[in-house]
C-alpha cells in the first residue's frame, strides 16, 4: 500500500462508474469487468460486433483516470517496431557525431487500446503480448520498463474472419478476462441514438490519477480469500481438464482445460470485484460471476462441443454445476 488513504479511495470507485455512465450508455457488466481487470492489474480482451462503443469506453476510462491513452489500429502490415519503438540514427550537426536514439512506440502509455488484435500477424501479436506479460520492452540489449499502471484492452471482431490471425491459446492465456460486448437493450439503444445525435456530449470528469490506481491495485492483493473459496477455485480449474475423474460434460466437450494461470486470475478477479463493491473479502458469488470471463478463453473445445453448438460459457456453467461450492 502507498500512503494514500484507502478509505478516501474507495468512494472514488463509485465516482468512476458515474463518470463512465456519462459517456457510455448501459454495458454495466462490461464496465464492471473492465474495472475489475484494471484493479487486478491484468489485461482484458473485448469481443463484440463493430459499433458497440468499445473504443468510446476505453477512451472514457482513460479520461476519468487521468491516464495517458493511446489507440493502435492493428493491420496485416503492422510490424513489432510500430508498437514497441525503434532506434533512430541522429547526427549532431555541430560535431558531426552520430548516435542512436530510441524512439518509444505507442506501447509506452498507461492505457493501450489494441484495436482488432487478430488482424495483425503472429509476430506482431507476440511482441505485444510479451510486453504485456513482462511489463518491459527489450531493444538492442536495453530493457525499458513500461509506465505504471499499464493496462491493455484488446478488441477482436467475431464477425469478419477473412484475413485474420486468431490468437493462439497460449497467448490468449495472458489476458486476465475475456469480456463479451453484446448489443444494448431497446431502451439503451434509443438513449444512445438520442445522446449521439444531439448537441455536444458531456465531458468525462477526472476522478482518479495513476497513484490512486496503483494504491487500489495494491489493496486488491490484501483482500481476504477464505481457504474454502481458494480450494473451490482450485477444484474448478482442475475439473476443467478432461481425464479420469473429470465431470462428464468436460470429457465430452473439452479438448484442453484451463491451466494454473486461470486459478490465479480467478482469485485476483474475485478480490478486485469484492473491493469494487466495498468489501474486503471475496465470496463464492464473486467467483461465480467471474468464472466465465476468466475461463472462456482458456478452454479449447472439442469437435463434439462444436457439433452440439456448445459455447465455452455453456461449459463453464456445466462446470459450476458439477463442482458446487462446499456446504
Amino acid at each position: 500500500m502507498t500512503s494514500l488513504d484507502l478509505d478516501s479511495l474507495l468512494p472514488r470507485l463509485d465516482g468512476l462508474r458515474s463518470a463512465l455512465a456519462r459517456a457510455v450508455v448501459g454495458q454495466h457488466t462490461v464496465v464492471e469487468q473492465l474495472l475489475i481487470g484494471l484493479l487486478a492489474g491484468g489485461h482484458c480482451l473485448l469481443e463484440g460486433a463493430p459499433g458497440l462503443g468499445k473504443t468510446l469506453l476505453v477512451r472514457s476510462l482513460g479520461q476519468a483516470l487521468e491516464l495517458q491513452f493511446r489507440r493502435v489500429q492493428f493491420t496485416p502490415d503492422l510490424m513489432p517496431s510500430d508498437i514497441l519503438g525503434t532506434e533512430l540514427l541522429e547526427e549532431d550537426h555541430g560535431t558531426g557525431h552520430r548516435h542512436f536514439r530510441f524512439q518509444q512506440g505507442p506501447i509506452f502509455t498507461n492505457l493501450l487500446l489494441a484495436d482488432e488484435l487478430n488482424r495483425t500477424p503472429p509476430k506482431t501479436q507476440a511482441a505485444l503480448l510479451e510486453a504485456m506479460q513482462e511489463r518491459t520492452v527489450s531493444h538492442a540489449g536495453t530493457t525499458r520498463e513500461l509506465p505504471a499502471p499499464f493496462f491493455v484492452l484488446a478488441t477482436q471482431n467475431p464477425i469478419e474472419q477473412a484475413g485474420t490471425y486468431p490468437l493462439p491459446e497460449a497467448q490468449l492465456d495472458r489476458f486476465l478476462l475475456h469480456v463479451l460486448v453484446d448489443y444494448p437493450s431497446e431502451d439503451e439503444e434509443r438513449r444512445i441514438i438520442e445522446q449521439t445525435t444531439g448537441g455536444a456530449t458531456e465531458a468525462v470528469p477526472k476522478v482518479m490519477d495513476a497513484d490512486a490506481v496503483i494504491a487500489l491495485q495494491a489493496a486488491v492483493r490484501q483482500v481476504h480469500v477464505s481457504p474454502d473459496v481458494l480450494s473451490w477455485i482450485t477444484r474448478l480449474v482442475r475439473a476443467s481438464r478432461p481425464g479420469e475423474g473429470a465431470p462428464a460434460a468436460i470429457n465430452q466437450w473439452v479438448k484442453w482445460g484451463a491451466g494454473p494461470r486461470a486459478g490465479q486470475s480467478l482469485v485476483l478477479a474475485a478480490k478486485a470485484r469484492a473491493l469494487l463493491q466495498g468489501r474486503f473479502a471475496a465470496t463464492r458469488e464473486d467467483v461465480q460471476a467471474l468464472a466465465a470471463p476468466v475461463m472462456r478463453h482458456r478452454l479449447l473445445l472439442s469437435f463434439a462441443a462444436e457439433a452440439e453448438q456448445k459455447r465455452a460459457d455453456d461449459v463453464v456453467a456445466a462446470l459450476l454445476q458439477a463442482v458446487p461450492f462446499p456446504g
